[in-house]
């Protein structure tokens, strides 16, 4: 990419991560010194780009964002109680500002064949254990920020299975915020690897203690051997004044299905991008996805799934809810290949506007290159229907409340997929609770 400014100079303070000595690995060193490089080459992204046509990054590359050095190891348990969500019986693992807190999680009586924890604790352990699969995923990544994460990979979250396990129980992944003196950015490398017809259940939570100024840069890359399954939920409920960067990237093998709700409520500024891959046939990808954004915050999500093998199944269902100023952009593009004969893909993306200074980008995109396949996509903008509005004000409910009512039946179908019932309560409430509190409209 070719920006106006040099990456080095804009991202200095992200760039000092990358001075933190050689990990003695030459898998990795080789892999941080590459992205290193390809920092270097590259410039900030403009929206004379089209990824970056609608979200602009002034305010980001002008905020001088220092990396998290420092492990929080002063916090307690009871730190991150309020932060907890009641009845979830889940395996816990707790990151602050992008270091794995060990006395913070609760990994114990893991079965045989599951692996959890810190990726920095299982490099320096067991240094040869991610050599094949770190950064095989993610490859040099969509853009700029998925090359800073690699070239500063430090610490973040591993989650391994092997052939035909199964936990009887979630895996809760929370990433929590704290504020520092200065603006820090924190970039967690997340990895979690699914032999053949391993099965786990996933959550995954951004949140803050308090409303302050911070960048989280997180990379994920999940590879799916043949007939695992994973159901992953990925709740976003940064600090009101924070920036939030998520390059999510999808491996499958054959006859695996990965479900992934994504709800994005928090952060002012936030860019989500979803990237799968089928790289074996006959396997399924169900991506979901609501979010809401009001005054000073955009919401961001770039979706782009390749067929680039027969008879796999996606679906891409996104919902969103502006009001005030609030904005959205949302890129979906399925791409079917030559050979990805027999494909099956939908991409459907809904938004409601609750004012009349909310605005909605929304391009669904198809790219098709083989002749039997069974694709759509679609996209509306919308308000809420005057009449049923009346017919429930017709029945004594106040405006205020009847506007919520349908807000939530709008957003209830992506709500209802997310599970455990605990988290989805959770949502629902979190959901609730910032309606309540939306300005129908702006002034």
């Amino acid at each position: 990419m070719n920006g106006e400014a040099s990456a080095p100079t804009s991202f200095e303070g992200w760039l000092r991560a990358n001075e933190t000595p050689a990990t003695g690995l030459a898998w990795l060193d080789t892999q941080r010194q590459s992205a290193r490089e390809l920092v270097r080459g590259e410039g900030i992204p403009t929206m004379k780009q089209e990824a970056w046509r609608y979200t602009g990054l002034k305010k980001l590359v002008e905020t001088r964002f220092a990396p998290c050095a420092e492990t929080l190891t002063a916090m307690q348990p009871g730190d991150i109680e309020d932060l907890l969500i009641p009845g979830l019986d889940a395996y816990r693992a707790v990151l602050v500002n992008g270091r794995f807190i060990s006395h913070l999680s609760d990994l114990a009586d893991l079965p045989d064949g599951v692996r959890v924890g810190s990726l920095r604790s299982i490099v320096e352990s067991d240094p040869d254990a991610l050599a094949d699969i770190l950064t095989q995923v993610a490859g040099e990544g969509v853009h700029l920020f998925s090359a800073l994460n690699t070239a500063g990979i430090d610490d973040g979250f591993v989650l391994l299975l092997s052939e035909a396990q199964a936990l009887d129980r979630p895996v809760e992944l929370i990433h929590v915020s704290v504020g520092m003196e200065e603006p820090r950015v924190a970039q967690p490398r997340h990895l979690v690897s699914l032999e053949a017809g391993a099965q786990v259940q996933l959550i995954e939570r951004y949140v803050s203690l308090g409303e302050s100024l911070y960048c989280t840069n997180s990379v994920a890359e999940i590879q799916l051997g043949r007939g695992a399954r994973l159901e992953h939920s990925r709740v976003q409920l940064e600090s009101p004044n924070a920036f939030h960067i998520t390059g999510l990237y999808l491996n499958q093998a054959a006859h695996s299905a990965y479900k992934g709700v994504n709800v994005g409520l928090g952060a002012s500024w936030s860019r989500t991008d979803l990237v799968t891959k089928f790289v074996e046939h006959q396997a399924e990808c169900d991506l979901r996805g609501l979010y809401l954004a009001g005054d000073r915050q955009i919401m961001d999500y770039h979706i782009d799934v390749e067929h680039a093998v027969p008879e796999c199944v996606s679906r891409e269902n996104f919902k969103g809810i502006l009001y005030g100023k609030g904005r959205a952009v949302f890129d979906g593009r399925i791409q079917v290949a030559v050979d990805a004969q027999k494909t099956d893909a939908q991409l459907s993306n809904k938004n409601l506007l609750l004012s009349r200074n909310a605005e909605v980008d929304t391009k669904p995109q198809l790219e098709i290159y083989a002749d039997d396949v069974k694709c759509s996509h679609g996209t509306t903008v919308g308000q809420i229907e005057p009449e049923k509005l009346f017919y429930l004000r017709s029945r004594g409910i106040s405006a205020s409340m009847a506007r919520q009512m349908l807000c939530l039946g709008f957003a209830g179908e992506i709500i209802d997929s997310i599970g455990p019932e605990p988290l989805r309560e959770y949502v629902a409430e979190q959901v609730g609770q910032r309606l309540e509190k939306a300005p129908m409209e702006s002034s």
